[in-house]
């Protein structure tokens, strides 16, 4: 039985993109399926629902929201380790972070992703519009975020730079993973040199909601 899968998937033709990006805002808005794309991923996602870890490049996992008609839930699941970069977007995040009840480590590396609409309460960097939208439709209740509910106990980080968008997505991660024990961030040997007791410092500092988090710098 396969438990463990790399996947590398990508479009064909990226010029079906066009029309879905917004370059005055820098971000997605993504209500629908762009046109063009007709690719349909959900019978490969089905079948490895029994994984017990799973890597995802950028592309693949932004394509589990473009071409996936909707996302079993992995109850298998241990590991997630997802690479991430600033030309894709984390809309699928939310809903497969909801969808893998079991998931014990997390594992990404590099945290900027392109902003879009769809990216929820599993980052705190949504369009402002979309924010306004958003708070109109809930005022009168409040809504559960992704992270509450999901029983991560090791987080890890790589290719950290300790920008400010990391620095607040990290923020993110420590005030609402709950079951949080472990966080291991790491970074490359340049910044580390230039930058390493600056970002060390200033993670150390963030409110953590798990009171058996500890911070490890590798």
């Amino acid at each position: 039985m396969l438990v463990e899968a790399r996947l590398n998937l990508m479009l064909w033709d990226s010029s079906v993109y066009d029309d879905y990006y917004d370059c005055d805002n820098n971000c997605y808005f993504d209500d629908g399926r762009p046109e063009g794309i007709s690719a349909d991923i959900t019978g490969l996602v089905a079948g490895i629902s029994n994984l017990t870890t799973l890597h995802l490049s950028p592309e693949s996992l932004e394509l589990f929201h473009l071409c996936c008609e909707s996302i079993p839930v992995f109850n298998n699941l241990l590991t997630l380790s997802i690479e991430s970069d600033k030309a894709h977007g984390w809309q699928a995040m939310p809903l497969l972070l909801e969808s893998c009840p079991n998931l014990h480590t997390l594992v990404i590396k590099g945290l900027v992703h392109r902003v879009t609409n769809r990216c929820g309460d599993a980052c705190p960097c949504s369009p402002e519009e979309h924010k306004n939208k958003k708070r109109r439709m809930v005022k009168d209740e409040e809504e559960i975020c992704c992270l509450s509910t999901c029983h991560v106990k090791v987080l890890g980080i790589s290719e950290y730079v300790g920008s400010f968008q990391e620095l607040k997505q990290m923020r993110h991660f420590l005030g609402k993973l709950e079951c949080l024990e472990s966080v291991k961030v790491c970074v490359d040997a340049d910044e580390n040199n230039n930058n390493g007791e600056v970002w060390r410092a200033n993670l150390l500092s963030l409110p953590r909601l798990s009171s058996k988090c500890n911070i490890m710098f590798i």
